[in-house]
Order: structure tokens, then sequence, then C-alpha cells
């Protein structure tokens, strides 16, 4: 996992029982609460870190695999193994004295084309919220977002801290297709598409930026859990610009970094 990890103040014995759901007869989850939060997520994240700690120890044997999410983490075991009562057990006492972790990944400056032929959903939900299309586009580029995680597409970073303001649920009736590169909003959450495909979620802007490189062995997707991501609007010049440079392997995407290198490219 990228970035440095450090335990937050708060006591394990202090913070609520996480909840544990059967998932059939070879999977069990660790509901840590009900919302996408910092601080559930930091739970999250230092429950992984004891799995993976016990891991190396040889100290749960019959474990296959987990996965971290948003909120929870699903942890899948071979039933012929290891009891899965006992594993039930075991984990929520792993649970109750796993803490939180914090994660401190790379802080982003991205720029985003907000322009009507990027943005389909960006005047209907600034109608629907009752603020102009400045003012929403004003919310999202002052917003520091957090990424939780990855997932549905690589790349496809899940970030949380959208304002509850613009908060709109997910479109009735989901596209056929979505442009690679749009930014896009449902419920508390924000994220971009990096490929195109189906998609329902509310599109506000397009960024030029790829959010996944495969020739980009150290780190294909830009984007992991723990970074932060703050919007920079661009127009349309701009836009085809950067994608151009992109496009011609002449833009080096870490430049992106906050930094005083990163604000002057996107001018």
């Amino acid at each position: 996992m990228a970035g440095q990890h450090g335990m937050n103040d708060a006591a394990p014995s202090a913070l609520p029982q996480a909840r544990l759901l059967w998932l059939g007869d070879c999977a069990l989850t660790l509901e840590f609460g009900s919302v996408a939060d910092p601080g559930i997520h930091a739970r999250v994240l230092g429950f992984a870190q004891a799995l993976e700690a016990r891991a190396a120890a040889g100290q749960i044997s019959g474990v296959v695999e987990w996965v971290p999410t948003l909120r929870s983490v699903t942890v899948y075991f071979d039933p012929e193994r290891i009891d899965g009562e006992t594993l039930a057990a075991d984990l929520e006492v792993l649970a109750r004295g796993s803490g939180s972790l914090a994660v401190a990944g790379v802080r982003w400056r991205l720029p985003v084309c907000f322009e009507p032929g990027f943005a389909p959903d960006l005047e209907e939900l600034a109608a629907a919220k009752a603020l102009s299309v400045q003012q929403v586009i004003q919310l999202m580029t002052q917003t520091v977002f957090h990424v939780y995680m990855l997932g549905f597409q690589p790349g496809f970073g899940f970030m949380g801290g959208l304002p509850e303001v613009l908060e709109m649920p997910r479109l009735a009736s989901p596209r056929r297709q979505v442009p690679a590169g749009s930014l896009a909003v449902a419920q508390r959450l924000c994220a971009v598409y990096p490929w195109n495909s189906p998609g329902g979620w509310r599109l506000l802007g397009r960024t030029p930026v790829p959010l996944f490189d495969a020739t980009d062995t150290e780190r294909p997707a830009l984007l992991a859990p723990g970074d932060q991501v703050l919007w920079c609007a661009v127009d349309r010049a701009r836009f085809d610009a950067l994608q151009a440079s992109y496009a011609a392997g002449a833009f080096d995407r870490a430049s992106l970094r906050a930094a005083p290198a990163a604000e002057e490219i996107l001018r």
C-alpha cells in the first residue's frame, strides 16, 4: 500500500465493535460502520494490517484472502482447513484490538474541464440544489477528496468528501456508455471513469489525465487508498493540450503531485 502508516490516538477499546456477517460457508465480513467515513475507513485499514501481520506470522492458516472496502473487510477461507465458527470468534477479537490506521498517500492536483460537452449532468444537479453551475464548480474545486479504495474498474478510485449539499442518488437508468476520464458523483462519493464503460453516476466534467497506465509498472493506477485529490478547473483549450501531451507520451503525471510545479503546469 502506498504512503506512510501511523496509528491514530483512539484506543482500540474505545472504538465501536465491528459487526460480523456470514457470506455463505466460506466467507465472513467484518463491518466497521454504515457510511463511507475517514474514521471508519481507518478502522478498515487497521484491521487489514492486523490480518497481514497474522498472515506473515503464519497464524491464519486456512484463510485464502481478504478484501477491504469502504467500510468493511471480507475474509475468504477454506472450510476444509479451518472451522468457520472458530475463525469468526478469532476475527471478532482481532477487530476489537486492531485499532485504526492512517495512511499518508499522495496529494494530487488534477485538471478537470467542466464545459457543457463534458458535463451532461452539471446543470441538472445545480438546479436540483438551487445553486449556480459556478457554485457547484467552486465546491468541487475547493474540496479535498480522500481516496478510500479502488474497484469496479482498474484505476477507479472511490473518493469520499463530496460536500453534503451536492449529494445526489445515482441515475435511475445508467448510461450505456460513459467516456473515459469522466468526473462523476453519486451519494457522497466522487470518482473518475478510467475507461469507456456503462455507468450510473452523474457526470460533472472530464479530466485529460489517464487514471490507469499499464506501461507504468511501478504504479499503473494513478490513485491509491490514502491519496487525496484536489480538482483544478481548466478550459477546453488547456484540456485538449494536456490530452495531446499525454497521448504523445510527453507529460509526466508525477508533476501533478500537489507542489508548485503541479500548480504551474495547470495554469
